[in-house]
């Protein structure tokens, strides 16, 4: 049965400017070499300049001439604002001040990613690499467990973790891994998320 297996990771530790620190190169070359000996067809990454470096340190591990392109889609975005009735208290200070109409330009961007990337393949499998950012990984999670649109709120992702989601035909999707961090060593696992005890 075909398969697309997409590959998701959240692009490297990055600076207040949105430019990868040295932390972040470390963190996408070695996402790059755990990825090295898959048949990888593309490499897709956000505009945004944090995704495109980390895009860069990791197809640079990986079989040479192996594409890599930027995807409007993957750009960072709030992929649902939730109504008044869905949210409750504690999430209202985050989503304070998203109009209506920035709130559909944002969904509409979330429903772009899916109809893309979250589908089955007709023929051959398909293995893809997203870099990407922590929203986006939580959208198409979300997606793939057929939750609530509210659910991508509360699943964080961190930096150049591993995130792999299987689509085949006529089946729901499968999610046989998530935020797997054991490419990097105990120094670069967990940034991007905020400070707490981990195991």
């Amino acid at each position: 049965m075909a398969t697309r297996y997409l590959y998701l990771a959240r692009h490297g530790s990055a600076d207040p400017f949105g430019e990868l620190t040295e932390t972040g190169h470390q963190q996408a070359q070695l996402l790059g070499r755990r990825l090295a000996h898959l048949p990888i067809d593309a490499v897709w990454h956000s505009p945004l300049p944090r995704a495109e470096a980390s895009a860069v340190e990791l197809a640079g591990q990986l079989a040479t001439g192996t594409p890599v392109a930027a995807a409007e889609e993957l750009i960072d975005h709030i992929p649902y604002v939730p109504s008044p009735e869905e949210t409750p208290a504690a999430w209202v200070p985050f989503f304070d001040g998203y109009d209506a109409e920035e709130a559909e330009a944002g969904n509409r961007i979330a429903q772009r990613l899916t109809a893309r990337f979250a589908t089955a393949p007709e023929h051959d499998d398909v293995r893809e690499v997203l870099i990407t950012h922590a929203f986006q990984i939580a959208w198409l999670l979300r997606d793939a467990l057929a939750a609530p649109p509210t659910r991508w709120f509360g699943l964080p992702v961190a930096n150049a973790a591993l995130t792999v989601i299987e689509y085949r035909p006529a089946v729901p999707p499968s999610i046989s891994m998530m935020n797997e961090m054991s490419h990097l060593p105990a120094e670069l696992r967990w940034t991007g998320f905020s400070a707490a005890p981990r195991p």
